[in-house]
């Protein structure tokens, strides 16, 4: 693990991140909210998350879908803005993360600046593959690292997707996971992620340990994670990331289930 990775995520405990899914932003199909309605729903997660024990949030756009890759629109950056910001006043202790879903890692960045948030996720830091979205040519590792630097964003932290969910490997079959996550150490994240194929699948414990092993970075499982299988991913994941299984239902797009989450925090303090 960095040396600097207690100070600003982990506290010398697993990483326990609760998702922060916003409404449609606007323009895009599904959007039927103002974005002040989207800012005070993000900020009542927030609440109900912190409350049930969660210190780590992550803000996404996940009813976005479907999605185009990016660049995205200024809308979309004033939006997310706007709602992480009402996320912050909600959760002033919070360790807070930004995701731009589909190419917005430079929006996820700006906003993260701008509102005093931690780290960012990105999907596609290291290597090419085709998403649900289209073919995602351009690793962006390079560009992204010389924009922190320009902003002068170097506190905020990069997590980088291995082998993302929802996304054809096929171009990359030859490259182990192991090797992906020597790439995105090589080019500069602060850590990885480690997914299902989709939202709500759960990792593979033999691909968590894979990561664990192949090197220094700390290692997230970021789907499928819930009470029952938690204290076997923390085994070899220095955190998670959780969504669906907070929800009503365990359904990604449905409310979120205030039991459900202090239900997870509950088994995530039996595993450690």
């Amino acid at each position: 693990m960095k040396s600097d990775a207690t100070i600003w995520c982990f506290n010398d405990r697993p990483a326990v991140i609760g998702m922060v899914h916003l409404q449609a932003l606007p323009g895009t199909p599904r959007s039927r909210k103002s974005v002040m309605q989207i800012a005070a729903d993000a900020a009542s997660q927030a609440k109900t998350l912190v409350k049930a024990g969660f210190r780590s949030l992550l803000i996404e756009n996940m009813h976005d879908a479907p999605y185009v890759a990016g660049p995205h629109g200024p809308e979309i950056t004033a939006a997310i803005t706007a709602a992480a910001l009402a996320v912050r006043d909600a959760a002033p202790d919070a360790t807070i993360g930004l995701q731009v879903l589909a190419r917005g890692e430079r929006i996820a960045l700006a906003v993260a600046l701008a509102c005093d948030a931690r780290f960012v996720r990105c999907e596609n830091f290291v290597f090419s593959h085709v998403a649900d979205e289209g073919l995602m040519v351009e690793a962006s590792a390079g560009p992204l690292l010389r924009y922190r630097r320009e902003i002068g964003a170097e506190g905020v932290r990069i997590f980088a997707d291995i082998k993302k969910k929802h996304a054809s490997h096929a171009i990359t079959q030859d490259v182990s996971l192991a090797d992906v996550v020597h790439g995105a150490e090589f080019f500069g994240a602060d850590g990885v992620v480690i997914t299902g194929s989709a939202t709500g699948r759960s990792a593979s414990l033999d691909d968590v340990e894979a990561a664990r092993k192949a090197g220094p970075l700390p290692v997230l499982v970021g789907s499928g994670v819930t009470p029952a299988n938690v204290k076997a991913m923390l085994r070899h994941a220095h955190g998670v990331i959780v969504g669906s299984s907070l929800k009503v239902g365990g359904v990604w797009n449905a409310p979120l289930d205030e039991r459900a989450c202090e239900a997870f925090i509950e088994a995530c303090h039996a595993a450690s």
